[in-house]
């Protein structure tokens, strides 16, 4: 895996259950921290004996450049977070593919709290999980997604990756007030997806939450360490079905393992072995109440 900063991952616990579970014994994951200067030295160093790569920010774009292809969903999206490594022998050395497994990983996650079918979306944020975000609402139905940032000048992305989807974006300004109108006025069978980073949406989460309480929307926050966040914690008090980045995290590194290895590891496996991490890494003891992924 690589990507900067990288210590905090869960994906390597994860990918490693994941082998053992499939007898891949002789397989190693490992977690490299790579920025985005540095990143064409360490894929020149990739051999035939890789299999794969996973990528976090921010090499999610720059990895393009790289690749002798890309699937059209990572094109549509225009960001890849796996790359499989084709051995293609001699001294040809190897061939680079790219694909996305975060919009899988987003369907799952929502599908995971009964969203699967979207008649409107709101998506807080506009970074690369944001792009992936649309992908997700297009594929469960939602041809006009509005998306709420801070910086329109650093959204501009988005609109490029809505018109390689096919669809329309409702841009707007990521405030209290904006956020509640909007989410206030979803029709039923809608989701919030947010993909702020830690702390970012903790200010809008009593508006948020308030906006349509009782018919609140399904939301999908992004964030999984610590759980709830405050966002979702005020969405559950005021009734609403919440789930964490963490259901998304094991998806998509599922999803990244079926492309590695040709073969579906066993997800439960994947997910007890994150969520056992997360659970070290917050001091609750084993067998202890484990953090809620929803």
């Amino acid at each position: 895996m690589l990507g900067h900063p990288i210590g905090h991952s869960l994906s390597p616990v994860m990918h490693r259950a994941a082998y053992r579970a499939l007898g891949l014994t002789d397989w190693v994951y490992e977690a490299i921290d790579v920025d985005v200067a540095e990143l064409g030295q360490v894929l020149a160093g990739v051999d035939g004996s890789w299999a794969g790569l996973s990528l976090t920010m921010p090499l999610k774009r720059a990895v393009g450049a790289f690749l002798v292809d890309v699937s059209d969903l990572a094109q549509q999206v225009g960001a890849v977070n796996t790359v499989v490594v084709e051995d293609a022998g001699g001294s040809d050395g190897v061939r680079l593919h790219g694909y996305n497994t975060d919009v899988y990983g987003i369907i799952r996650a929502l599908g995971e709290i009964g969203a699967t079918e979207l008649t409107g979306c709101v998506v807080l944020g506009g970074g690369a999980t944001a792009a992936s975000t649309l992908a997700a609402a297009r594929d469960l139905g939602c041809g006009r997604p509005q998306v709420l940032v801070r910086s329109r000048d650093r959204a501009a992305h988005l609109g490029e990756a809505a018109s390689r989807l096919g669809i329309e974006i409702d841009l707007g300004d990521l405030d209290a007030a904006t956020a509640a109108w909007r989410i206030g006025a979803l029709p039923e069978g809608s989701a919030v997806v947010s993909t702020l980073p830690a702390g970012a949406g903790d200010a809008l989460a009593e508006d948020l939450a308030g906006a349509a309480r009782g018919q609140l929307p399904a939301l999908l926050d992004v964030c999984y360490d610590p759980w709830p966040t405050p966002l979702a914690r005020a969405w559950s008090a005021a009734g609403g079905a919440a789930v964490g980045g963490f259901a998304m995290l094991v998806h998509q590194a599922e999803g990244q393992v079926r492309l590695m290895t040709g073969r579906r590891p066993p997800l439960e496996v994947m997910r007890t072995a994150g969520q056992a991490e997360l659970d070290r890494r917050t001091g609750v003891p084993p067998g202890g109440a484990a953090h809620p992924t929803s």
